[in-house]
């Protein structure tokens, strides 16, 4: 059980500094159940927490586990260079609580990027360590044939690195699609094994994390949501 003022609710929520906080505060703009409340140092229990802020509901979140369906040109940084951010698809007291995507995807690559404030659960989850097999289907520019399955399957020879690195598994989905799931999770690493497998990648969607689906989560590109406990659960099993 935590308890905590009601101006370091706000300011952990994302909603601005402690200063606004307050001033939001003593201007009636925080509630509880339709009761307003104007003393920032009034304290509440923060587990459970539902709270009214501008007559919008919010859930009071201690951490936050997103997911997100990237769409195509988007970049997955902070400081992005060339293209929007991907923290402009959502809202802005995302930013404001640090909220980071959890390892990258290329800016034309699409589909399940997760992102969270939680600095234990990106490290985990981005360490090659745990192995956690990522599911890509891969639009291929020359038809898909079982040699080309069976090179991937094999494993396939990268610049730079030591060994040869294989897939998981391999399978056509039809003349220009293959469905390909990987854990080393390399530099552009699909991209690169099919070109040394003798094709070309022309387009790339993440479909699936562990045992976490893109089609499960229902979300159309540039929608996000956030991951409850059993969904999180998914991305080890």
């Amino acid at each position: 059980m935590s308890k905590q003022t009601l101006d370091r609710i706000l300011q952990s929520q994302g909603v601005g500094t402690r200063k606004y906080c307050r001033a939001l505060i003593a201007d009636g703009e925080f509630a509880i159940n339709g009761n307003v409340l104007t003393d920032y140092k009034a304290q509440l229990e923060t587990d459970g927490l539902v709270f009214t802020l501008f007559g919008e509901e919010w859930t009071y979140r201690a951490q936050v586990y997103i997911a997100l369906n990237k769409p195509p040109n988007f970049e997955c940084s902070r400081k992005p260079s060339h293209h929007p951010g991907v923290l402009t698809l959502m809202p802005e007291q995302l930013g404001w609580r640090d909220v980071q995507p959890v390892g990258r995807l290329d800016h034309d690559t699409t589909g399940l990027l997760l992102l969270s404030d939680d600095g234990a659960f990106i490290h985990a989850q981005s360490s090659p360590k745990r192995h956690v097999p990522k599911l890509y289907v891969a639009t291929t520019y020359d038809p898909v044939t079982a040699e080309l399955v069976e090179r991937l399957l094999a494993g396939v020879q990268l610049h730079d690195e030591p060994a040869p690195l294989a897939a998981q598994s391999c399978k056509a989905l039809d003349e220009h699609r293959l469905e390909i799931v990987l854990e080393q999770g390399k530099y552009h690493q699909v991209k690169r094994m099919l070109a040394a497998a003798g094709n070309h990648c022309s387009a790339l969607e993440r479909v699936a994390i562990g045992g976490l689906t893109l089609a499960s989560l229902g979300l159309k590109e540039g929608e996000w949501c956030y991951l409850n406990e059993e969904q999180l659960a998914l991305l080890s099993s």
